[in-house]
């Protein structure tokens, strides 16, 4: 009996001794949860609440009015242009050096600068594109010195919407690079060579057999694109200020404590977008799901 109860006491202590191979992971389950999980649950309830701590749908409600209903519209029509755009041009480059035929050289300084270039966002990335593209800018004064072309006597402005969108394709363009590369590397070159043997032309292959298999990544990493552009925040309001009413400039101008501003206003457009950029998210998810089936 003694040896019975040693046994399930040495049980007992193995069960309860802390497990130590999940310490590895503890700094960023704590990061997750003060900086994710705690902000999002603070922002999902006070959504809901009044600023007495009353339950209430009318910051809901709220998000209905003609103004913010705008502000969500232009969000998404920058979104959605950028996205395509960086995933027809980032398409293009990652296709250049996985099956283009481009040096091998070529992938490696692609590659590295596209790892660094998606994440370069904020107030340094609008004080480039002020310094490049704005109305004493490098670029538009040598168009206008050297060719005669004045872009911003053609109607452009950096400070509208084709300005933002161009701006977000500096980060969107090196993140499909990153994303779909993988997914090409993973196009298997006996599909290829069946398709020459059958006596399909490089056209038919990609409309028969690759852009089918990619297609879902294309359509996930769109998705992805659209949230990253959706979301991001301190270059719009770095580059633009008020002069673009896009939902995180709205919802900035809420919380910031002006006279006119509500908080729990501002928690409800930090709510929608937390919906929306969850939606293209999880559509990501699953569709890289199921394109990576394709590519095992």
């Amino acid at each position: 009996m003694a040896e019975v109860s040693a046994a399930e006491g040495a049980r007992s202590a193995a069960r309860m001794r802390l497990p130590w191979h999940w310490i590895g992971i503890v700094p960023f389950i704590a990061f997750a949860l003060l900086f994710l999980i705690l902000p999002t649950l603070q922002i999902v309830v006070g959504a809901f609440r009044t600023p007495a701590g009353a339950f209430t749908l009318e910051n809901i409600r709220g998000l209905f009015t003609p103004s913010i209903m705008a502000s969500y519209w232009i969000s998404i029509k920058i979104s959605v242009a950028s996205a395509l755009l960086g995933c027809l041009i980032g398409f293009a480059m990652a296709a250049g050096i996985t099956v283009g035929g481009l040096p091998a050289w070529v992938r490696g300084p692609l590659l590295t600068f596209s790892g660094v270039a998606s994440n370069f966002a904020g107030v340094p990335l609008a004080f480039a594109f002020l310094a490049t593209l704005g109305r004493v800018g490098l670029v538009t004064l040598l168009l206008r010195d050297w060719f005669g072309i004045n872009i911003y006597a053609m109607g452009f402005n950096i400070l509208s919407f084709w300005g933002l969108t161009i701006v977000y394709l500096f980060f969107q363009i090196p993140l499909m690079v990153l994303i779909i590369t993988p997914a090409l590397d993973g196009l298997k070159r006996e599909w290829r060579e069946a398709a020459d043997i059958l006596g399909a032309s490089g056209f038919q292959y990609w409309r028969m057999v690759a852009l089918p298999i990619l297609f879902p990544s294309l359509l996930g990493t769109f998705a992805l694109l659209f949230a990253n552009a959706f979301g991001a925040v301190a270059t719009a309001i770095a580059l633009t200020g008020s002069s673009l009413s896009i939902v995180p400039i709205v919802l900035f101008a809420q919380i910031r404590g002006d006279v006119l501003g509500n908080p729990h206003l501002g928690y409800a457009l930090a709510f929608g977008m937390i919906v929306v950029t969850a939606i293209a998210n999880f559509a990501y998810i699953w569709l890289r799901a199921r394109s990576e089936r394709w590519l095992r």
